[in-house]
């Protein structure tokens, strides 16, 4: 749904319509320009052959250096580097998943999890987290565990609701987990560098130092680096696990592109001032956007503390004239408005939607004040 409201928002904008776009989660920052002279200078080098399936050694010690800094201890050789990280967390959960096994998937969730569990096989057990602030408990965890049960995901902070999981939230999962030896984690920290005030980014595996060997953890480039389109994650985790994500690239897509790879050591590497920047633009377009949100008759919001999304509660506003659903909301807004968003049963939510703030302040004005409009009729 994320893709197909975006399609729609351009082909409306291509016909001369004005159109707020709140709907992918891309950043609309330019890559940093230190990023690009990276492969710039790559093309001047010998960079036309294959690298080593999980990634240049170079980008696997530079990855590796980032997860030891942030409290994983990781070497190169643990570290294997995919063609974005949904590239990565596809992989992980085709190695670790097998016919009939479970995996558990607090919702609202990212779009694309359901799929990967099928494609492995497996089921999707869902555990709707939405009456404990979006928060996976250990109580509600604990009882969605089943001898079929092998991988628990973990997003945080979060897409769609950019809540962060506290340290003691995390680890209280742990406790429970401890219980459970044949379950692994998959950490998707894709937006770890994009909290928000005095929130904490904590990594799963930090967390919980007593179950850390089986926690795969995820990240990328592409969100904290306005990288979305040069397609490079990385994971660490056990060492089989990484072995086997190796051995299944090896006969899919082989390594990522050289010269992507090459960009993402200067990433990794380089200075973080833009980074910075580029957080600070989000956190002021955050404030403004949770205000006004929270302006609009039968929107109910919760502040998001990571990523760049809001996740209304929009229940009280579906009627015939808006649309009985979130979906039909949408679609009824960007048609009459002009705006996009993402309806929240893309996400297991069927009375949310999801609004980027990865846009402009004026866009931000704008968008909710059309909103403001067609709600209130």
């Amino acid at each position: 749904m994320t893709f197909a409201i975006t399609a729609k928002a351009k082909a409306l904008a291509a016909e001369g319509r004005q159109v707020i776009r709140f709907g992918l989660g891309e950043p609309d920052f330019d890559t940093p320009e230190h990023i690009k002279e990276a492969a710039r200078r790559a093309l001047d080098g010998r960079i036309g052959g294959y690298t080593p399936v999980p990634g240049t050694p170079e980008l696997r010690e530079a990855a590796a250096a980032s997860f030891t800094e942030s409290g994983i201890p990781t070497d190169a050789a643990g570290v294997i580097v995919s063609c974005g990280a949904k590239h990565s967390l596809f992989n992980a959960l085709q190695v670790l998943l097998d016919d009939d096994d479970e995996a558990i998937l607090p919702a609202p969730y990212w779009v694309s999890y359901p799929s990967m569990f099928h494609a492995a096989g497996a089921k999707t057990v869902l555990v709707d987290t939405r009456d404990d602030g979006c928060v996976l408990t250990p109580d509600a965890l604990e009882k969605a565990i089943t001898p079929r049960t092998r991988v628990l995901v973990s997003v945080s902070p979060g897409n769609p609701t950019g809540v962060t999981h506290s340290r003691a939230q995390l680890a209280a999962l742990g406790e429970v987990l401890e219980k459970h030896p044949d379950v692994v984690v998959v950490s998707d920290e894709i937006y770890q560098h994009l909290v928000y005030g005095e929130t904490e980014f904590v990594p799963f595996a930090v967390a919980c130092p007593r179950i850390a060997d089986r926690v795969v953890t995820v990240r990328g480039v592409s969100k904290t680096f306005a990288m979305t389109g040069w397609r490079i994650g990385y994971a660490t985790g056990p060492a089989d696990v990484i072995g086997a994500m190796t051995r299944f690239q090896g006969h899919s897509t082989s390594n990522p592109t050289a010269i992507a790879q090459a960009a993402a050591v200067a990433a990794l590497t380089g200075p973080m001032e833009p980074i910075w920047k580029m957080r600070e633009a989000f956190d002021r377009r955050r404030k403004m956007m949770l205000q006004l949100l929270e302006a609009i008759d039968g929107f109910t919001v919760f502040p998001p503390t990571g990523a760049f999304y809001c996740f209304p509660d929009i229940g009280p506003c579906l009627n015939d004239r808006t649309g009985n659903t979130p979906l039909e909301f949408a679609d009824r807004l960007l048609e009459q408005e002009g705006v996009a968003l993402v309806p929240g049963e893309a996400f297991g939510a069927p009375t949310n939607a999801r609004l980027s703030y990865a846009c402009s302040e004026d866009d931000i004005r704008e968008g909710c004040q059309r909103i403001r409009k067609f709600v209130s009729g």
